[in-house]
């Protein structure tokens, strides 16, 4: 409803990710270079870790849609608690192979000719494995043995790993000593800055067909930095709420106080949680959000059933016009 309220063509902060709203932070530019990089040497591994909602797998998303496909094939795998034997398959399936047979075995050997049949057409394979911290060293050892595929000194196929943090811990087991020393290059993905989100919200606005409406004070901008840490889920969460308040409340403006009454439902939905476990904020500037936010809770406290109310009249409104939109309109 509210992107017609601000004649958007579609809503700008949808959760799920999506490689045409990349927004190139610094660590986003950061972790896009360590793929890149991998991708010129063309072997081993390379590993990307950041927490929940870093933009790791939009990361993916855009790398797969600007390779070269007449000389990479790229798969993209999204782990779940797989067996070794298991993991292969999904990656068989992933390269689009048909007839996979069921012995472990043979499912290597058909893989390894897969890779042999597009190394002889002038291509070779990339294996992408999202959430890889959900897989145990055994099934990380059955991918190490699908690097050791090789023909002549060239390798046939190369697998990037990404995953959140803990997958480092996993890294480390004693049994994956040969997997460690095959990996060429590692980054963490951090959260963005303060002016990096500053920019990260028009650039999404902007694509989602935005002309100004609705506009976000330095306030504003202040205070979704301070409930989100810099992490783009966090922030698409808070500001497709921050958006909707907006048309339920006919506001064209955001300021501090309204990111923090919506950061304050998101809180309470959260059973008192923040809404991320990230901060990464200088004194100065949390002297300067605390001043900001007692003031804003005070000035918000008394009025706050009153927009409720307001909210739910508006929201029947709008609901009742989505579904007899020829009906008379009311004031």
């Amino acid at each position: 409803m509210y992107t017609e309220f601000y004649g958007l063509k579609v809503e700008p902060f949808l959760l799920t990710p999506d490689h045409r709203f990349y927004y190139e932070s610094q660590v986003h530019e950061q972790a896009m270079a360590h793929l890149m990089y991998g991708l010129s040497r063309g072997e081993g591994f390379i590993v990307i870790t950041g927490e929940v909602g870093a933009g790791k797998t939009t990361i993916v998303q855009r790398l797969c849609a600007t390779i070269d496909r007449d000389q990479v094939v790229a798969a993209h795998v999204v782990t779940t608690l797989l067996s070794g034997a298991e993991l292969l398959r999904m990656v068989c399936s992933a390269f689009k192979m048909r007839d996979v047979p069921e012995k472990k075995d043979a499912v290597l050997l058909c893989l390894q000719d897969h890779f042999e049949s597009l190394q002889r057409l002038g291509r070779r394979a990339l294996l992408i494995v999202d959430e890889a911290q959900n897989l145990s060293a055994s099934a990380l050892e059955e991918l190490r043995m699908l690097s050791n595929f090789q023909i002549g000194s060239a390798a046939p196929c190369q697998i990037f790993l990404v995953g959140q943090p803990q997958f480092r811990e996993t890294l480390s087991h004693p049994n994956l000593e040969q997997l460690r020393q095959r990996v060429i290059a590692s980054y963490h993905l951090g959260p963005m800055s303060r002016d990096e989100v500053a920019h990260y919200l028009p650039h999404r606005l902007t694509h989602a067909g935005w002309t100004g409406d609705p506009a976000f004070d330095d306030g504003a901008i202040d205070a979704i930095y301070a409930a989100t840490g810099g992490v783009p889920r966090q922030i698409n969460t808070l500001c497709s709420r921050l958006l909707l308040l907006g048309f339920l409340d006919n506001m064209h403006a955001f300021s501090a106080a309204d990111v923090e009454r919506v950061a304050a439902d998101l809180r309470e939905e959260y059973g008192g949680r923040s809404l991320t476990p990230v901060a990464s904020m200088d004194d100065t500037y949390l002297t300067r959000m605390d001043k900001q936010q007692l003031s804003a809770r005070v000035d918000t406290l008394e009025t706050r059933i009153n927009h409720q109310e307001q909210s739910l009249r508006r929201l029947a409104v709008g609901l009742a016009d989505m579904i007899d939109p020829v009906r008379p309109a009311r004031g």
